[in-house]
């Protein structure tokens, strides 16, 4: 016991010298599994009768909507309240000065982004009704949009993006990127939350697929599994610059392709073959390949 004594010690004296301790003497983070049963939720509410073991009551549709929305909303609105709370004890450095609140103002703006989280979930329904229709048309294999939504990991990763996208627009700090790691976790799909990715967007297969921060994605665009969206400087100084890539409308790209670089356009309806390794900017049309270990555009 005596030598468990000095361990114990030890370990409070490096919580002291190291930090890594979850907000001592103050209010804590938002919780990892809290968010995870908020997606969850939103995701029975998003896809009702999808999740549930038995059949869907149809004839009592609105009440079981308002009861999980309500339910969801109390929970998120705690959440997103310890995430302010957060960005105001950190402001300048997460969040900014546009959530930044006092100890009771922060509870009214968790209320008032989580209503317009809600104001704005039948346009993310929207999003990924195109986003599903997407999948089933760009894969032979999909025999029904019921097998998409239930079994398609690229499908399960834009659906999460999306819930989480509107957090990172509103500057909420944590939640957004929680979000994103607990489905990265599931499907091996990286999306960062921050990425603006437009509609009918189609993930095919999905492993190891990274899309990075600041990367913008048109229309009709269609990624395999590997594809890199990447940045060519990893520099802390350049983390307010835009570092990935702009892939325009009606583009495809092949699995293993690594496209770089804030600077680096794909022009609208390219196909970029597997395995590319791009740093410069493609001309609308093109079709990119490697042959023999050469890079060759042709349009």
């Amino acid at each position: 016991m005596q030598r468990l004594n000095k361990n114990v010690e030890a370990l409070v004296a490096s919580y002291g010298h190291y930090g890594l301790v979850n907000q001592t003497g103050g209010s804590n983070l938002p919780s990892r599994d809290s968010i995870d049963d908020i997606l969850h939720g939103l995701d029975e509410l998003i896809f009702p009768g999808f999740r549930e073991n038995e059949g869907l009551d149809h004839d009592n549709l609105q009440f079981i909507t308002a009861e999980r929305v309500y339910h969801i909303a109390r929970e998120l609105i705690r959440e997103v309240e310890k995430s302010l709370v957060f960005s105001t004890r950190n402001s300048g450095v997460f969040g900014g000065e546009k959530n930044a609140c006092g100890s009771e103002g922060c509870h009214a703006a968790a209320e008032l982004i989580v209503n317009d989280f809600f104001d704005e979930l039948p346009q993310i329904r929207r999003a990924l009704a195109l986003d599903m229709e997407a999948a089933f048309k760009g894969d032979p294999a999909a025999k029904s949009t019921e097998e998409v939504i239930v079994s398609y990991p690229g499908f399960e990763a834009i659906t999460v993006h999306r819930l989480a996208h509107f957090f990172w627009v509103r500057e909420v700090p944590l939640i957004p990127r929680i979000m994103s790691e607990l489905v990265h976790g599931s499907t091996g799909i990286d999306i960062h939350p921050g990425a603006q990715i437009g509609e009918s967007f189609f993930i095919d297969h999905g492993t190891g697929v990274v899309i990075g921060e600041t990367t913008v994605i048109g229309k009709n665009v269609k990624l395999y599994q590997g594809v890199t969206l990447g940045a060519l400087s990893v520099k802390k100084e350049a983390a307010d610059k835009k570092r990935h890539p702009t892939i325009e409308d009606d583009v495809t790209i092949y699995s293993g392709a690594t496209i770089l670089g804030g600077q680096t356009v794909i022009g609208r309806g390219c196909t970029i073959g597997g395995n590319v390794w791009l740093t410069e900017s493609v001309p609308p049309g093109t079709m990119v390949y490697t042959k023999t270990d050469q890079v060759v555009k042709t349009r």
